[in-house]
């Protein structure tokens, strides 16, 4: 069962190395499910992660995660992490992300994430592309209120 609102979705399967003692996906891993997603995500936007970096100037940077577990994973289970972004503004964008079982749809965990567009050059933050931003737009059927 796909979540509500969301377009976007990337398989995982759990690998033996991500599972603890207990015989559960180990918290952290859930952010590497996530950082998948991301890529994955802009790649159905049709863009290659190093062409967004070099030619867009666009170079997402966590800066704020949030996780909620709700049932634990286990090893060899096909996860599905759905991803849409919910916010754009100047030089940062918001995400959600809903990870389910890809059999039966039971929900296991969700994050939202803020993301920073990283200037190399700097070391700071610059405005999200405007190419960056009228795709997403396009791909989630809405338009973002624009920065001030």
């Amino acid at each position: 069962m796909k979540p509500a609102g969301f377009r976007f979705a990337c398989p995982i399967r759990v690998r033996y190395s991500e599972v603890d003692g207990q015989g559960i996906v180990y918290n952290s891993r859930y952010l590497e499910y996530v950082d998948v997603a991301l890529t994955e995500y802009f790649r159905a936007l049709g863009f290659q992660y190093q062409e967004m970096v070099e030619q867009h100037g666009f170079d997402p940077s966590l800066v704020k995660a949030t996780l909620e577990f709700k049932r634990p994973a286990r090893f060899d289970e096909v996860l599905l992490v759905h991803a849409r972004v919910v916010a754009i503004g100047r030089a940062s964008f918001s995400m959600d992300y809903e990870i389910v079982r890809e059999e039966g749809g039971e929900q296991v965990a969700s994050a939202q994430i803020i993301y920073a567009n990283f200037d190399k050059t700097t070391q700071g933050s610059r405005p999200v592309p405007d190419a960056i931003r009228r795709r997403i737009e396009a791909f989630e059927g809405t338009v973002f209120p624009s920065p001030t």
